[in-house]
């Protein structure tokens, strides 16, 4: 009977051990840049936890940094991001690596602070030194784009980008956001993003003027349209393409858009 005990403990320790470790996140391993010349190999352990308070909790990670690069880097800082299963960023921390020679390697250990449970990493740069800076990749920052009223159709430098709100990435330099949404009159607006503008921003447009003209109804009921005539009997109205003939009686109010002179 002992010696069942004994084995049953054993497995239930077994089952807490594969558990715990199917939690940890995988060891995991990054170049940068991540196109073009490598420079720089990541290889990050797995995360070990310092201490947690609810949802937010502290690890250290054993991190190795290897110069694969043919120069000298004499001083270069990089931001660490952490993602979860839904590749939404909950945490970071910071990388610092002075006078790697080349072929050589660096181990440390990172301390990251995290919402939640990562299981992908990202690095960028923060401050890169001279002989570094042309082979960074462009910077890219996330921002939000919305527009009052929102489900607005948007398009970035003439390419679709989807309908408002929209979380899009943003190169530096000049953009231009152009909206627009049946009933409304269409807008543009030009965004600049500097090389020193973070992600989290948000831009908002307010749409024009309705560009048809409103009938509120004495029921309640509101229709937007072009209006075309108002007699003492009826008001007309085309709706999407089709005249409607309403009785005065049934109209309560009449907001007028401005138009063009027509030609």
């Amino acid at each position: 009977m002992f010696r069942h005990k004994l084995f049953a403990n054993s497995l239930f320790c077994l089952s807490i051990a594969i558990t715990l470790y199917a939690k940890e996140p995988p060891a995991q391993m990054l170049v940068w840049p991540p196109t073009g010349t490598p420079v720089l190999r990541f290889s990050f352990g797995k995360f070990k936890e310092l201490s947690s308070i609810g949802n937010l909790h502290n690890y250290l990670i054993d991190t190795t940094a290897e110069n694969v690069w043919g120069k000298k880097i004499s001083d270069a800082t990089f931001t660490l991001y952490l993602f979860d299963k839904n590749k939404a960023r909950i945490g970071e921390g910071w990388i610092t690596l002075s006078n790697v020679g080349t072929g050589q390697s660096v181990k440390f250990q990172t301390t990251v602070g995290a919402s939640g449970t990562p299981v992908s990493l990202e690095i960028m740069p923060r401050s890169l030194p001279a002989e570094l800076q042309p082979l960074a990749p462009p910077k890219v920052i996330s921002i939000t784009v919305n527009s009052v009223p929102q489900g607005a159709l948007l398009t970035v430098d003439g390419n679709d980008a989807g309908a408002t709100p929209k979380q899009l990435r943003m190169s530096a330099g000049k953009h231009l956001l152009e909206f627009s949404k049946e009933g409304f009159n269409s807008g543009k607006f030009p965004l600049e993003v500097s090389p020193d503008d973070v992600s989290g921003g948000s831009v908002s447009f307010e749409l024009g003027t309705s560009a048809h003209d409103t009938i509120e109804l004495r029921d309640g009921s509101v229709l937007t349209g072009d209006l075309e005539s108002v007699s003492a009997t009826e008001a007309v109205v085309r709706i999407g393409g089709t005249v409607q003939h309403l009785n005065r009686n049934q109209v309560k109010r009449i907001s007028l858009t401005e138009r063009d002179t027509p030609q």
